[in-house]
């Protein structure tokens, strides 16, 4: 296996990249996100790959976080996801987002991804919902102050969320809107609303 590759960034393209290492070019196929945030072509990228081998096919996938990997990963293991399917979605919403949308069961942000019609995508939520938790979520991902379960911030955090999700945005992008707000005990749902519609 090979855990990731270090080197120059030789070529990028639509959904894929070339890394050399040593004399060697990886082709190391991406998702959109990871498209936005490579460096400049000469420049060294450090990219985490899973390798995928069925039968006449061995191919490279890659990610410039451990925590999109193993989001990819997760998502190869729902019947009907392949790898190109599974980039298709890191491509339209980032491992965070995706978890917020299957613990909000928001089939519909996960069927935009193309090749993702809406059966799989409820598909997805059902295989993978036991196995995302938002403790799972790396730090830097949660917002400043993060308020335990039951508090004052907790309680505003999800009336606001019910709220936006009443006005027609998705259960997925409520939970983004809201959650890139640093509550405090004083503010009041209205105070929390008016911030995520920022946001949004």
């Amino acid at each position: 296996m090979i855990a990731f590759v270090k080197g120059i960034l030789d070529t990028v393209r639509e959904d894929r990249i070339v890394v050399e290492n040593n004399g060697v070019g990886f082709e190391i196929f991406v998702p959109g996100s990871v498209l936005k945030v490579l460096p400049q072509v000469g420049n060294t990228v450090k990219i985490y790959t899973d390798t995928y081998v069925r039968e006449d096919v061995l191919q490279l996938y890659g990610f410039t976080t451990k925590d999109e990997l193993e989001m990819f990963r997760m998502l190869i293991t729902v019947s009907g996801i392949g790898p190109k399917g599974a980039l298709g979605i890191l491509t339209v919403m980032d491992a965070d987002t995706l978890r917020f949308a299957i613990l909000a069961e928001d089939s519909k942000s996960i069927a935009k991804a193309p090749g993702i019609g809406a059966k799989t995508a409820s598909k997805l939520i059902l295989e993978l919902k036991d196995k995302c938790h938002l403790p799972d979520m790396p730090e830097d991902a949660a917002p400043a102050g993060n308020a335990p379960a039951g508090s004052e911030e907790n309680e505003a955090r999800n009336d606001a969320i019910q709220a936006l999700v009443a006005l027609g945005y998705t259960a997925t992008e409520a939970a983004s809107a809201v959650r890139k707000i640093n509550i405090t005990e004083t503010m009041t749902v209205e105070e929390v609303l008016k911030q995520s519609l920022k946001n949004l």
